[in-house]
C-alpha cells in the first residue's frame, strides 16, 4: 500500500541536501574542537556525527525503496541498518534536549553555571546520550534475528511482517521510546526554550539579534520535533494500542530523515562558530548580492 517512488524521492532529496550541509558543519566543528571548545560545540558536534552516521546508511534503504520496498540483503545487513537508522533519530532529539539544557541553564543562572560549564561535562553528557539511544535500539537486533520455527521461506523484508510472538516484545517497547525518549525531551525543550525567551525579553540590555536567534534556535527545534520525530512515533502510540504496525508507518518516517537538513538551522543558530565559518559567510553573501541585485532590477523604470 506504500508508494516507493515517493518514498525513494524524499530519501534522495534527504541524501543530496543534508550531506553537504552536515559535512560543511562537521568540518567547522572539528576545527573548534582542536582549539578551544565550548559544550555546546561538543553538544552541536555530536548531532552533527549523529547526522552524517544516518545519511551513511540511507543509501541501504534507498536501495530497498528503489526495489519495491523489498530486501534481498541479507537479514544481518538489515539489522545493522535499522539499529543505525533509528539509533541517530533518538540521538538527535535526546542532544536537541541537552543543546536547550545548556542555553536555559546559562542564561538563568549565568555565574553559577559559567563554574560548571565545562567541555568534560558536555563530553561526558553526549557519551550517556548515545549510550541510551543505542542500548534502546538494540531491540532491532533481538526482533530480526528471533528465531521463528513456524519459517518456511526467507523473508523478503527489512523490520516489517512481525510475529505475534515479536509484536509482545517491539510494541510495548516502542511505546515506551514514545514515552521516554521522545515526549520526555519534547517537554523538556518546550519548557526552556520558553524560559530562554521570557529571561532575554526581560532583560533589555541584551541585543535585538541575541533574542532574534533565540527564538530561531526555538523554531527550529520544536519544528524538527514536531514535524520530523511526532509522525513516526504517534505511529508507535497507534501500533501499540492496535496491536499491529500501522500501514502508513513508512510515510511517517519520511519527516523524521528531514530532520538531517533542518539540524544546520539549529547550528546556524545556536553557533558563532558555525554562523562565522568561511562557506556560511559565502553563501550570506552570495545570497544577500542576488536578494539585492533582484531589488534593483526591479525598481529600474520601464
Amino acid at each position: 500500500m506504500t508508494n516507493h517512488w515517493v518514498i525513494l524521492s524524499v530519501y534522495i532529496l534527504t541524501f543530496l541536501i543534508g550531506l553537504p550541509a552536515n559535512l560543511l558543519a562537521i568540518c567547522t566543528f572539528v576545527k573548534k574542537l582542536g582549539d578551544k571548545p565550548s559544550p555546546n560545540d561538543i553538544l552541536l558536534f555530536n548531532l552533527t556525527a549523529s547526522d552524517l552516521v544516518f545519511l551513511l546508511f540511507l543509501p541501504l534503504k534507498m536501495y530497498e525503496a528503489a526495489v519495491g520496498m523489498k530486501w534481498h540483503l541479507s537479514q544481518s545487513l538489515c539489522s545493522i541498518a535499522s539499529y543505525f537508522f533509528f539509533t541517530t533519530i533518538y540521538t538527535s532529539s535526546l542532544l536537541l534536549m541537552a543543546i536547550a539544557i545548556d542555553r536555559y541553564l546559562g542564561l538563568a543562572f549565568p555565574f553559577k553555571y559559567r563554574l560548571l560549564r565545562k567541555p568534560i561535562y558536555a563530553t561526558a553528557g553526549s557519551i550517556i546520550i548515545w549510550l541510551v539511544s543505542a542500548a534502546h535500539c538494540s531491540i532491532v537486533f533481538i526482533i530480526v534475528h528471533m528465531p521463528d520455527p513456524n519459517a518456511t521461506v526467507p523473508k523478503d523484508v527489512c523490520y516489517e511482517n512481525f510475529t505475534e510472538k515479536q509484536k509482545r516484545i517491539l510494541l510495548p517497547v516502542r511505546l515506551e521510546f514514545f514515552v521516554v525518549i521522545y515526549t520526555l525531551p519534547l517537554l523538556v525543550c518546550i519548557f526552556c526554550y520558553i524560559n530562554c525567551i521570557y529571561i532575554l525579553y526581560s532583560r533589555p540590555h541584551i541585543t535585538k539579534g541575541k533574542k532574534q536567534r533565540a527564538i530561531g534556535m526555538a523554531l527550529c527545534t520544536l519544528t524538527i520535533f514536531l514535524l520530523c520525530f511526532l509522525p513516526y512515533n504517534l505511529s508507535h502510540l497507534v501500533g501499540f494500542s492496535s496491536n499491529n504496525s500501522p500501514w502508513w508507518r513508512y510515510y511517517t518516517l519520511l519527516p523524521s530523515t528531514l530532520n538531517t537538513c533542518l539540524d544546520p538551522f539549529v547550528f546556524y543558530f545556536s553557533s558563532s562558530t558555525f554562523r562565522e565559518s568561511k562557506t556560511v559567510s559565502l553563501l550570506k553573501r552570495w545570497c544577500f548580492r542576488h536578494k539585492k541585485t533582484q531589488t534593483d532590477f526591479e525598481i529600474v523604470p520601464k
